[in-house]
């Protein structure tokens, strides 16, 4: 009977005398401290409601070294947000990582900050105070809570040296085994002497270029004239092409003009080819008649005017006599004296 009762005593006070933690996962009530009595916001007075904060260390006993999760739970009201000031000085802790996150419920609000921590000193560490600003609808205020504690153990085992897993003193140099790439370097000197012959062969089986003997250009003027008869032959206006006749007449007095005169006809507008020919020096040149052709011919191309047969016939007959009327074949070339003739005297 004495034993019951004995036992029965050690679980109350197993059950009164451990810390004040919530339910599993909730946490231990933290007794945080307001730093100032609050910024007024809109000229209100610092009215704060009223909220709580929860932590909790995951796990509650670390390896020096490796990382645990330090936990803090607001619990607020959802005008309210909290928001963690930049610790500066960690002795004997560093924060890897860090993480915040908001619920939203119709009763409140629940901001968890997650720091993921680490500690460089054995023993039962008391975490930093950090700082917090609350901001409300009617002030701000700088909010600390305070640390948790941390059983911090080493890493090796409590029987270490019985084990002989203690750490070791300095030793001697020991001769280490390099792997060696030699064989590869030999492969790839081989793949490239293979990939250099292969070129070479490449460069001496290429095609070589073949020699075209080009015909040289003939004077603008037999030029023109060749294509003028090559247009006259295809009767085009007799086909019902009136505009593709006009055309490639034109461009074929454009050309002509332009190699003539020097100066780019081909894409001149009318009047830019008008103002070019009056600016330059274009002796016989038959300009009312140019004028005339010029009109015409834009009129069918892109006016959709019509043209006779006797139009056409005229208009090319006006190409032939263009060429007749300014064509200036070029000065002959001045003869080469003989490499071994004498000067000129000099008296």
């Amino acid at each position: 009977m004495r034993r019951l009762l004995l036992f029965a005593l050690v679980l109350g006070l197993a059950a009164c005398g451990g810390p004040k933690e919530g339910p599993a996962g909730e946490g231990q009530s933290l007794q945080a401290q307001v730093l100032d009595a609050g910024v007024p916001v809109d000229g209100k007075a610092p009215e704060v409601e009223d909220w709580g904060v929860k932590g909790r260390v995951l796990p509650q006993q670390a390896k020096i070294g490796d990382p645990f999760v330090y936990e803090l739970t607001f619990t607020h009201a959802r005008d309210q947000r909290f928001e963690l000031v930049a610790p500066k000085e960690l002795e004997k802790f560093e924060i890897l990582e860090q993480a915040r996150q908001r619920q939203d419920g119709p009763g409140g609000s629940v901001t968890t900050f997650k720091l993921k921590m680490s500690a460089f000193e054995l023993g039962v560490l008391t975490l930093p105070d950090l700082t917090f600003e609350l901001t409300s609808p009617n002030a701000i205020q700088s909010i600390s809570v305070p640390g948790m504690q941390v059983e911090v153990i080493p890493t090796l085992p409590k029987d270490a040296d019985e084990q002989g897993a203690n750490l070791f003193d300095f030793q001697p140099p020991a001769e280490v085994p390099i792997r060696s790439w030699r064989l590869l370097y030999i492969l790839a000197g081989v793949l490239v002497a293979g990939l250099l012959a292969w070129g070479l062969i490449k460069w001496i089986r290429r095609p070589r270029p073949q020699v075209v003997v080009t015909k040289p250009l003939a004077p603008l003027d037999v030029r023109t004239r060749e294509a003028l008869n090559a247009l006259g032959k295809e009767n085009l206006p007799a086909k019902g092409q009136v505009k593709e006749f006009y055309f490639r007449l034109s461009e074929i007095i454009r050309g002509y003009l332009g190699e003539r005169y020097s100066f780019e006809a081909l894409e001149c507008t009318t009047p830019e080819l008008i103002a070019s020919l009056r600016k330059l020096r274009t002796p016989n040149l038959p300009e009312e008649d140019l004028l005339r052709f010029i009109s015409e011919s834009d009129m069918v191309k892109y006016a959709k005017a019509e043209a006779s047969p006797e139009s056409c016939s005229q208009s090319l007959a006006f190409g032939f006599q263009l060429v007749e009327k300014t064509y200036v074949p070029p000065a002959p070339a001045p003869a080469q004296p003989p490499p071994h003739a004498p000067g000129p005297r000099v008296s």
